[in-house]
């Protein structure tokens, strides 16, 4: 009877019952990783397709983030939170406005300044010829190379970049509609983590660690690339560049592009200066902006953001690239605030998934067990 019973049991509970487990017929892990990189396509293709929605909306929710704390102290200071908020508000939209403002007059002169040098370029054009025809290549070659040279170009593709980086017109009343709204919800995030934490403390801890992140890089980021700014704005005066206001403002921009936002602000005005004061005054240029950037970002940056970012120099850089593919140079811009954001979703809120954070670049942890 005892036999007949534990047979049945066995034939009710199936195959795997008991101390034998049965084996795992769901997804496989092959199978997971195309279906994520399938799913990772789609998020980013559509992220691509509102391009002009997404950019500006996480443009003012960093800057939401890095003025936080602001409002946060004004409250302990004793004013209310709606008259903190508005405090902090009006403060951001005159310092956007300020900003947009003065990067439209720049653009507009940058327009009107570099047609004065027509004779320049063509001189510049002529001797280039020579040199290559010294070099042995064919005259219709040198012809085809040149003639695709368009100054006009140049100046839409500067304009066309710096502007669009901040989204200059229905863009930026966005990005400023959106920072009134974000700064006035901001009081209630205290209260949302609190709740939120007994049922998902890991997603709390992670979105807190983000916001920290994102604060320090951007604030460090932005000091220092403002001090960059001013010193190229002085060297350039003195060297007598033309356009120097709006190379100083390319430099601030352009520090927020990591890799490569250094060769995006130094190439204008080398050229300028080339064609405006000659070679000497190009070169002094460049020996300036070296010094100046490789003392401020490559020395002082990295030391005071420290392990606030942790993603090695691969991920950062395949990071500008594919945020720059799918948002544009808005998305250049705001690459790594962009890539932390996803490393707190998909890595730090999940316990399965934080064994992938030494290879995103977070290495603090393993100091102690490297071999020397």
């Amino acid at each position: 009877m005892r036999l007949w019973r534990a047979r049945a049991a066995g034939a009710v509970a199936g195959p795997g019952a008991g101390g034998s487990p049965a084996p795992d017929r769901g997804v496989g892990p092959g199978l997971r990783l195309v279906l994520g990189l399938a799913a990772a396509v789609v998020v980013a293709i559509g992220c691509a397709k509102f391009s002009t929605i997404i950019g500006p909306t996480v443009l003012a929710l960093v800057v939401t983030i890095c003025v936080q704390p602001v409002r946060v102290g004004l409250e302990r200071m004793g004013l209310g939170r709606a008259f903190a908020s508005a405090v902090v508000i009006v403060v951001i939209l005159v310092l956007l406005v300020g900003f947009s403002a003065a990067l439209v007059v720049s653009v507009a002169q940058f327009t009107t300044l570099f047609p004065q040098y027509a004779d320049q370029i063509h001189a510049f054009e002529q001797s280039i010829a020579q040199w290559l025809t010294s070099l042995g290549i064919g005259q219709q070659q040198v012809e085809a190379l040149l003639g695709s040279f368009d100054p006009a170009g140049i100046v839409g593709a500067v304009s066309g970049v710096v502007g669009s980086v901040f989204g200059l017109g229905v863009g930026l009343f966005l990005v400023l509609a959106l920072i009134v709204f974000m700064t006035l919800d901001a009081g209630y995030g205290r209260v949302i983590a609190r709740r939120l934490r007994p049922a998902r403390p890991l997603l709390v801890d992670a979105l807190d660690a983000f916001t920290a992140s994102v604060r320090r890089y951007m604030v460090v980021t932005a000091l220092l690339g403002a001090a960059v700014a001013v010193l190229d704005f002085v060297a350039l005066l003195v060297l007598h560049v033309p356009g120097a206001a709006l190379w100083g403002l390319l430099a601030f921009i352009t520090g927020f592009i990591p890799n490569i936002g250094y060769w995006i602000g130094i190439i204008p005005p080398v050229v300028l200066a080339l064609l405006a004061n000659g070679w000497g005054n190009a070169v002094a240029v460049i020996v300036i902006y070296a010094v100046i950037n490789g003392v401020i970002q490559s020395g002082l940056q990295p030391h005071i953001v420290g392990s606030a970012v942790s993603l090695n120099q691969t991920v950062t850089f395949l990071s500008l690239v594919f945020w720059s593919a799918v948002l544009g140079p808005l998305g250049a811009v705001l690459a790594i605030p962009l890539t932390l954001a996803v490393r707190a979703l998909l890595v730090d809120a999940n316990p399965d998934a934080r064994w992938i954070r030494p290879v995103l670049g977070d290495v603090s942890g393993l100091q102690g067990t490297v071999r020397r």
